[in-house]
């Protein structure tokens, strides 16, 4: 009864002009957890007040952002950053309801397209050629320029769903079926471009070395030749750290950079926080 008192006398709060009182109600509202979601679905459905609509969408996003960043802290302690799941997380920034399933299917479904297709014979050049022959032309999947108009373009469920995506989202959808067919395909931090890399398994002597590289916008391949050309034509000198293979947290970390270009209007200026604040987090 206390419970329901506490929680009926937050929600009249809701509407208060003093952003210091507001400040306060909301910081209790949180303390709940998901658990007020409902009651405040309900409030905001009997609003009229567009303002205060705001205020409980808002509430409701900080209630999901919670969960979400325990979520991240759990992920970036694990022994194993799995790469799909880090995508998910950071596709849940946007879409706190997601339902993983369907893209779980998903994923499932062309990485046994692509392992039917593979065997022990064929050279890195032919596995590569498979993944990407799949990816592209089977499923269809497009490349598009990086903009940062719309998030969906970095969201990996969206990305599946649209069959469309830019070299950020394609990356890490190509990164996750090499993943999970322990192909030795890596990103590397390659200034003003996604690019990944195809890794020489090393033998323990020396470190494993590049044979060639991926554009994840189409899945083409190109040589050292061509990357010592692009670096010629936008003159920056090559450096070892560009030719290193990133980690899986690496790869999120990048991710959620380039999703925090996506919100620079005022309105939604603290996403920009939030998504920093996750970045920082998995360098924990």
């Amino acid at each position: 009864m206390e419970y329901n008192t506490e929680i009926s006398a937050l929600l009249n709060l809701i509407d208060d002009p003093d952003e210091e009182i507001f400040g306060a109600v909301s910081d209790r509202i949180v303390r709940y957890g998901k658990s007020i979601i409902p009651s405040l679905e309900n409030l905001w459905e009997n609003t009229p007040n567009e303002e205060i609509q705001e205020r409980i969408e808002l509430l409701i996003h900080r209630l999901h952002f919670t969960d979400l960043k325990e979520d991240f802290r759990q992920w970036s302690l694990a022994g194993h950053h799995d790469l799909m799941v880090g995508a998910l997380l950071a596709a849940k920034f946007q879409y706190p309801e997601l339902a993983t399933a369907p893209v779980l299917v998903e994923i499932e479904k062309l990485r046994r397209n692509i392992w039917l297709e593979l065997n022990s014979y064929l050279t890195p050049l032919e596995q590569v050629r498979i993944i990407t022959g799949i990816l592209y032309g089977y499923f269809g999947l497009k490349g598009t320029e990086v903009a940062y108009d719309d998030v969906n373009e970095f969201l990996l469920h969206k990305i599946l769903e649209k069959k469309t995506g830019n070299s950020v989202s394609n990356a890490v959808l190509y990164l996750i079926l090499c993943d999970l067919l322990d192909t030795n395909v890596k990103a590397i931090a390659v200034p003003r471009q996604n690019v990944l890399a195809y890794f020489r398994p090393s033998n323990g002597e020396e470190p494993a070395k590049i044979e060639f590289y991926v554009d994840p916008t189409s899945g083409q391949v190109f040589s050292h030749n061509d990357l010592q050309a692009y670096f010629k034509r936008i003159s920056v000198p090559p450096v070892a750290s560009y030719f290193k293979p990133q980690t899986n947290k690496q790869v999120i970390q990048h991710l959620l950079q380039e999703m925090s270009k996506c919100f620079d209007t005022d309105k939604e200026s603290y996403k920009i926080e939030e998504l920093k604040s996750l970045i920082d987090l998995l360098d924990e």
